[in-house]
C-alpha cells in the first residue's frame, strides 16, 4: 500500500487487516513514532527529499539513515529507498548509500 498522508493512527487497522508491506512517508510521521510498528510490518519509505536531501548536512543524512534503522529495521522489516530529483545535492545521495552500506557491515 502507498500513501502520502499521515497515517499513524490507521497502521494498527492496516496490519490487523494483514498488509505486509506500506509504502509512507516515514519522516513525516516520525521514525521514533512508528517504532511500535517495528517487526509487525515492513516499512518501504524514503529519506526526506523535500528537506534532507537538497538542504541537510551529511550529518543530517546519516542521522537520518541511522534513524530510520534503529527504529525501522528488524530482521528486515524495512525497504530502504533513496528517491532524489531537482534539487538533491549528489553528495548527500552519496551519504545514504554509504551510511547504509556502513550499517549493514
Amino acid at each position: 500500500m502507498h500513501s502520502d498522508g499521515y497515517i499513524t493512527d490507521i497502521i494498527p487497522d492496516l496490519i490487523e487487516l494483514g498488509l505486509d508491506a506500506v509504502n509512507c512517508q516515514i519522516f513525516c510521521m516520525g521514525t521514533k513514532n512508528l517504532s511500535e510498528f517495528r517487526g509487525k510490518i515492513t516499512f518501504w519509505g524514503e529519506i526526506d527529499r523535500q528537506h534532507l536531501l537538497p538542504y541537510g548536512s551529511r550529518k543530517d543524512i546519516e542521522n537520518a539513515v541511522k534513524s530510520v534503522y534503529e527504529n525501522l529495521w528488524q530482521d528486515g522489516g524495512c525497504i530502504a529507498q533513496c528517491e532524489f530529483g531537482i534539487g538533491a545535492r549528489p553528495e548527500n545521495i552519496e551519504a545514504v548509500y554509504s551510511t547504509w552500506d556502513n550499517i549493514r557491515r
